[in-house]
């Protein structure tokens, strides 16, 4: 079984804790992040064998070409994790209109991007599957991050259909959402049919919960 894995967002933060994981756990990784160099600097800390790439997720041409990248290189691909986000903290009246779009461009349309192209080499495979980093502030909202919020939360209802569109491929999609909270330890929500809570500290506790529903996670119900 082809244990190939794409990373978006894979050079820092939660995307590289799970990349190390999952080399650890013997997957053929490609760590994808803007910037190559530090994507390159990741894949370079995991051993010999995986693939670093730059990509802009808000084209969907470019997502098209690293995938076939990917293929080309790795093989097909069976599992993809999406961990590239980022964050214009501040009030709406406050927030330009090029920082609205580009919030929602990278953490919703990136990530519908990704799914898009990587369930095509999924259903070849006949199964596969998908975890998508959202935040808590999706669930929950937060002051100064409305925007980045909408973000997360449009993450959350595009997750639970889109594992409804796919169950019957064998593929599942399935969410974490971290929460940093200042009043309590940082936790993971994991979305499924039903929302559990784990109590996790650091990032990489984030990335072992996204590795254990990578293979074995609980499949949306339709």
């Amino acid at each position: 079984m082809s244990k190939v894995c794409a990373i978006f967002g894979g050079s820092r933060g939660i995307g590289r804790a799970v990349a190390q994981l999952l080399a650890q756990k013997g997957y053929c990784l490609a760590v994808i992040a803007r910037n190559l160099d530090m994507a390159q600097a990741t894949a370079d800390g995991l051993g010999a064998g995986h693939l670093a790439l730059s990509c802009d997720i808000t084209k969907e041409e470019a997502i098209q070409n690293t995938f076939k990248e990917i293929e080309n290189n790795l093989g097909h691909i069976r599992y993809l994790v999406n961990a590239a986000g980022i964050n214009r903290d501040g009030l709406l009246l406050r927030t330009k209109s090029d920082d609205m779009i580009s919030q929602l461009q990278t953490n919703l349309l990136g990530t519908m991007l990704t799914c898009k192209a990587a369930v095509k080499s999924m259903i070849q495979q006949q199964g596969g599957a998908i975890v998508n980093v959202g935040s808590i502030v999706g669930l929950k909202g937060n002051a100064g991050q409305s925007v980045y919020s909408a973000s997360k939360a449009g993450l959350v209802g595009f997750s639970r259909s889109f594992a409804k569109e796919v169950a019957r491929k064998n593929i599942r999609v399935n969410m974490v959402a971290p929460d940093n909270g200042k009043k309590f330890p940082t936790s993971v929500t994991v979305l499924t049919v039903d929302c559990t809570c784990t109590p996790m500290w650091e990032a990489f506790e984030v990335a072992t919960q996204a590795f254990e529903i990578l293979p074995n996670g609980v499949r949306q119900q339709e």
